[in-house]
């Protein structure tokens, strides 16, 4: 599909009934292959395998009701107590990383109300940290490890998984 600023994997890709599909590990389903979705999938696998975030604590497609509108989060990050965390939103490559998509993710969080959020269209990766007291939001130069995004207090992680 396209080349990304992200680690290649062996992701599996296949056909059913003459569409591309993309196997969604966290979903434990086959989903369409389009290239927002190229972008999702190597980038969780980023953060799984790169970034040390717990498989069971990150989700896809989550629900949300926004002024009476029901959305969707691309990907939600959650800590050990199943409290979100981080919302991730991600853009097809060729769709460039403006005002308006965090915008966007700022909206979905004021229902979620995470501490982190992330853009990526795979090519470009944006972080942030909300500062509430300040009304704003710090960049942050990398993605932080999970152990940095969700620090467990002692040192003992949880078990509680959101799902």
């Amino acid at each position: 599909m396209f080349a990304l600023n992200l680690p290649q994997f062996p992701i599996k890709v296949t056909k059913r009934d003459g569409r591309t599909v993309v196997f969604d590990e966290l979903r434990r389903k086959y989903v369409a292959l389009t290239p927002e979705e190229w972008v999702r999938q190597h980038f969780v696998h980023y953060l799984i395998h790169q970034k040390g975030y717990p498989k069971g604590l990150v989700a896809n497609e989550i629900p949300l009701t926004l002024n009476g509108t029901a959305k969707r989060c691309d990907t939600v990050v959650y800590d050990r107590t199943a409290r979100p965390r981080a919302i991730v939103e991600y853009k097809a490559p060729h769709i460039e990383i403006t005002q308006k998509v965090f915008s966007q993710i700022s909206r979905y969080n004021m229902a979620l109300h995470v501490d982190y959020l992330i853009v990526s269209n795979g090519l470009q990766h944006y972080c942030c940290r909300m500062d509430y007291e300040a009304h704003a939001y710090r960049f942050l130069p990398d993605i932080p490890q999970y152990g940095e995004l969700c620090p467990t207090p002692g040192g003992e992680p949880g078990l509680t998984s959101p799902r």
